[in-house]
């Protein structure tokens, strides 16, 4: 599934236009971007986190010219879904909502 693909499918479901979804879609990337850019995580309750990783300093390998080079510490951005996210995928269709989960509310 491609961006479009889903500003199509969002659209359709929701009857918002096409143009609203794509520039929210946007925004929303832009402000995760941001946000761990800044070396701040983003929590999203029920989908996942967002989170910055830290690599250590570590010595690689330059295949061609067989040199040993020194790879700097860096930081990169991360994924780790939430568990109702994986057990979504894993039975591959929606979960049963709790009485739990109607009860604590739309939290962001």
């Amino acid at each position: 599934m491609r961006k479009a693909d889903l500003v199509s499918m969002i659209s359709e479901k929701s009857g918002v236009p096409k143009v609203d979804v794509l520039v929210s879609l946007e925004m929303f990337f832009k402000e995760v971007k941001h946000a761990l850019a800044s070396g701040e995580n983003v929590y999203i309750r029920g989908f996942g986190s967002f989170v910055v990783k830290k690599r250590a300093r570590k010595i690689g390998r330059h295949i061609k010219k067989n040199v040993a080079i020194e790879i700097p510490e860096h930081f990169i951005p991360s994924f780790k879904p939430a568990k109702v996210f994986v057990d979504h995928v894993k039975l591959g269709k929606e979960p049963e909502q709790s009485d739990e989960d109607d009860e604590e509310g739309d939290e962001i």
